[in-house]
């Protein structure tokens, strides 16, 4: 797929003409990324826009003690690292390759003469920015308030999304993910995972064939957030 065509499937660049779509896409290059390889760390210099042609990228924000919290995984089509190409504030967190990468870079000066010229492109910004934030605040409101069970449930019908059944009526997460990527994101420990994970499947409401998590019983699944 060639740069162009991909562009237009970006939610950012849905507003702009073939014509845009064209000379911004003569401004991008690409960058390629191993599993495991760090694309940027919290307080780094943010010069670039990312957007994800392959692959899947995590955002999170390291410990001194080496731990994690993973505040957002994005996938083909995202895009990421615009916040600080608009307040000029260092990276706010690190970016960490979950599998190979392909990505396309915008750098600042192209990112920010796009946006002045496209005032649609604006507004999905904006409205990129807020959905991040009410997730960020969906997420503080989780941990203060549900237990782990809640949590960890809530998560896993989140990371679902619409994927499409198997056919015995499973729902597969398409993401395989290690206890330890799924404890750092619902801020527990690996060890509170793999027992909610047990308890689950004992349950009959998961299925587990190695990392990857399939859902057996959405309903019941959904009362336990509660």
């Amino acid at each position: 797929m060639d740069p162009e065509e991909f562009l237009r499937q970006v939610s950012l660049f849905h507003s702009l003409s073939p014509e845009d779509i064209e000379r911004l896409s003569s401004s991008v290059r690409t960058q390629s990324l191993k599993k495991g390889e760090v694309l940027f760390h919290k307080g780094s210099e943010g010069t670039v826009l990312y957007i994800i042609k392959k692959g899947r990228v995590k955002i999170l924000l390291p410990s001194r003690s080496g731990d994690e919290v993973i505040l957002a995984i994005f996938s083909e089509t995202d895009f990421f690292g615009e916040m600080a190409l608009l307040d000029g504030i260092p990276r706010s967190a690190d970016a960490v390759a979950m599998e190979d990468c392909e990505l396309f870079v915008l750098d600042r000066s192209d990112f920010l003469t796009f946006l002045m010229e496209n005032r649609n492109a604006v507004k999905s910004i904006l409205a990129s920015l807020s959905m991040r934030l009410r997730k960020t605040d969906d997420h503080l409101e989780d941990t203060c308030f549900l237990n782990i069970s809640g949590r960890f449930a809530k998560k896993l019908l989140e990371l679902v999304g619409t994927s499409d059944p198997e056919d015995d009526g499973t729902l597969f997460i398409d993401l395989a993910l290690t206890q330890s990527e799924l404890a750092s994101m619902i801020g527990a420990t690996r060890e509170s995972v793999n027992k909610e994970l047990r308890l689950l499947r004992e349950k009959g409401l998961i299925t587990t064939v190695g990392k990857r998590i399939g859902i057996v019983n959405m309903e019941r699944l959904r009362r336990r957030v509660h």
